[in-house]
């Protein structure tokens, strides 16, 4: 062990650790102190962590898994079989998992799971219905030490006991968190022996930390700033973030309940001006429901080609050849240039025809609630982020699930795939049924799709191996420093 490591970043938060998130400040932290059944790998697999193998039935509802022996949660206490069946039905609880107002976020997917203890260092799980995917659920299903949590209450920071390489000692929501190392976890000793998360303000005062020496590490760089980093002693990586950026329509009334109109709008629009306009070039066009990391994006599919003749012929086609205006529901941060997306986006659809009424939410947990409820007007910004092809077709298109970001879209043949992918073990097999999910979903579009952001990160030294995890949240246990 070397030194400490200081990672500047947006925020200094902290959560449940069965909490649903994509907040990378918040799932950064949590790698180092919690380690889960399977860790994504580099490549975006997945692969051993606190279980070393497993076994999947035919039908995709039962899961036999090995683990580790000997391990223990930085309390003392042992993680065996009894204290990961404690996590996993934790996680399944319909008050636990919850993301801006919408709870019970995996409960809809381990609603009526079994876990049966086979011995300390095997279990079973049967889940009520096949997932295929489970580890898409599982990679963030933190163990943490039964004890602590029964013991803590509401206290998140007592309740924050696993068995990651790091130990949690410090925890100033706003301000840093610290955890130092953990000498006796499985992967060996981490490289450093203290990790401190400090806050900036901004993607440029995190530049000037990293200048200053005042971290070592920093991330959501500002990109203009960060370019004269790559200049000095410096690494600068640029990766994309599989957050797709869209505009969901409101799919069960209305004018967009016509695909006729939700199609029109995807081939008006110019997502290459869209990105330099809005993001000043610190993104890429999205063609389809997921980003182009993602497992069971279609690569080969063609991108959405600016079509406005096409378009207008939709438009007159859906009864609209006179001129449409749209409700379009809009937040003021997260994304944080949606007001300014939104006043492009109309921009580009005025000589179609196409007004927007803007209604402005400033409450972002509000904003959230009544998408959830189904208040979007007709179009509503919004930002889909799981890291799953599985869990976004599940949350947000399924018509028969109605999930919590669903909007009243509805496609049969998605559906049958679906549910074809939901029974399929072999993962090359279900990457393909999830594909022809993709172009499907590009000839009926249930939302607006936009752009995927470019982030940007910064590293003291020169690291030219170095690259982020593909789901863009930095990993401590690979750090090359």
């Amino acid at each position: 062990m070397t030194k400490t490591i200081r990672i500047a970043q947006p925020r200094i938060a902290f959560d449940d650790p069965h909490a649903c998130t994509d907040a990378n400040d918040v799932l950064t932290v949590f790698g180092a102190l919690f380690d889960a059944l399977v860790r994504r790998g580099r490549d975006g697999a997945y692969e051993p962590a606190l279980a070393t193998s497993w076994t999947v039935s035919d039908d995709a509802r039962v899961y036999t898994f090995a683990l580790r022996r000997g391990v223990r949660f930085h309390d003392g206490e042992p993680c065996d079989a009894q204290a990961v069946r404690y996590c996993l039905l934790r996680m399944a609880r319909p008050d636990m998992g919850a993301t801006l107002g919408a709870p019970g976020v995996y409960s809809q997917y381990l609603k009526g799971m079994e876990v049966e203890v086979l011995d300390e260092a095997g279990i079973r799980v049967t889940l009520a219905h096949p997932i295929a995917d489970l580890f898409d659920i599982l990679a963030y299903g933190h163990i943490v030490s039964p004890r602590a949590v029964e013991a803590a209450g509401d206290d998140l920071v007592r309740r924050a006991v696993g068995t990651g390489p790091y130990r949690l000692v410090v925890c100033e929501p706003d301000v840093r968190i610290e955890a130092v190392a953990n000498p006796d976890h499985f992967d060996g000793p981490p490289a450093h022996d203290r990790i401190v998360w400090i806050k900036g303000e901004t993607g440029a005062s995190r530049v000037a930390m990293l200048e200053a020496g005042d971290a070592d590490i920093a991330n959501g760089l500002d990109p203009v700033a960060a370019r004269r980093l790559a200049a000095a002693d410096f690494t600068v990586r640029e990766f994309l973030a599989p957050t797709a950026i869209i505009y969901m329509f409101n799919a069960s009334r209305g004018p967009l309940a016509d695909p006729r109109l939700r199609l029109a709008l995807n081939l008006a629009i110019d997502r290459d001006a869209l990105v330099p306009r809005v993001l000043k070039g610190a993104g890429s066009p999205l063609h389809g429901f997921i980003s182009p990391v993602h497992y069971g994006a279609d690569r080969s599919a063609p991108p959405f080609a600016q079509d406005r003749d096409e378009a207008r012929r939709l438009i007159a086609e859906a009864g609209h050849g006179g001129g449409l205006t749209l409700d379009v529901y809009c937040p003021t941060r997260l994304p944080d240039e949606a007001q300014a997306l939104t006043a492009e986006v109309e921009a580009q659809l005025a000589d179609l025809g196409i007004r927007f009424r803007i209604h402005l939410e400033a409450d972002r947990t509000h904003y959230a609630n009544q998408v959830r409820l189904k208040n979007i007007h007709d179009l509503c910004v919004f930002d889909s982020s799981p890291m799953s092809a599985f869990r976004v077709l599940h949350e947000k298109i399924d018509s028969r699930v109605k999930g919590a970001w669903w909007e009243g879209y509805a496609n049969p043949q998605v559906e049958r795939l679906l549910d074809e992918g939901r029974r399929t073990v072999d993962p090359a097999a279900r990457e393909a049924v999830y594909r022809r999910c993709y172009r499907l979903l590009q000839q009926d579009p249930p939302w607006l799709f936009l752009y995927n952001h470019h982030r940007t990160i910064g590293l003291a030294g020169h690291h030219a191996g170095w690259t982020m995890r593909a789901d863009g949240v930095l990993d401590v246990r690979r750090l090359p420093l």
